[in-house]
């Protein structure tokens, strides 16, 4: 499995790449995995302040739905338009195409309570 060690990761199998105040934010090749063929992704938070650890979507699977959890508390600017019609992007390439959403950073200082590729690739047993 791949994880870039550019990235910061949550227990929750979320990412983290940040871009000055901003961050992009998707699942891990771990998480698409364990979810399986994914089918839709559903996501209506933009506009919104999502607080650290609160639900800000879920993603659909051939067998399950999971909840999305925010990684930093921050307002989502942008959803990935390339989801609506390509969920799959998840699956293919989730630290890539299939990132899910932009967000501007409300408290930098949740970045240091994020996982490292180490401490991820630990928590997973890999």
């Amino acid at each position: 499995m791949n994880f870039p060690a550019e990235l910061k990761y949550t227990k929750d199998h979320e990412w983290v790449k940040v871009e000055g105040g901003e961050a992009i934010i998707g699942i891990t090749d771990f998480a698409q995995r364990e979810l399986g063929d994914i089918v839709y992704i559903d996501i209506n938070t933009v506009g919104q302040t999502v607080n650290h650890e609160e639900i800000f979507g879920t993603v659909e699977a051939v067998k399950t739905v999971s909840d999305l959890f925010m990684p930093l508390t921050g307002e989502v600017l942008e959803i990935n338009p390339k989801l609506d019609s390509n969920p799959e992007l998840v699956n293919s390439d989730p630290y890539g195409d299939g990132w899910m959403i932009r967000i501007k950073i409300a408290d930098t200082a949740q970045l240091d309570a994020l996982l490292s590729d180490a401490d991820y690739k630990q928590q997973i047993g890999e």
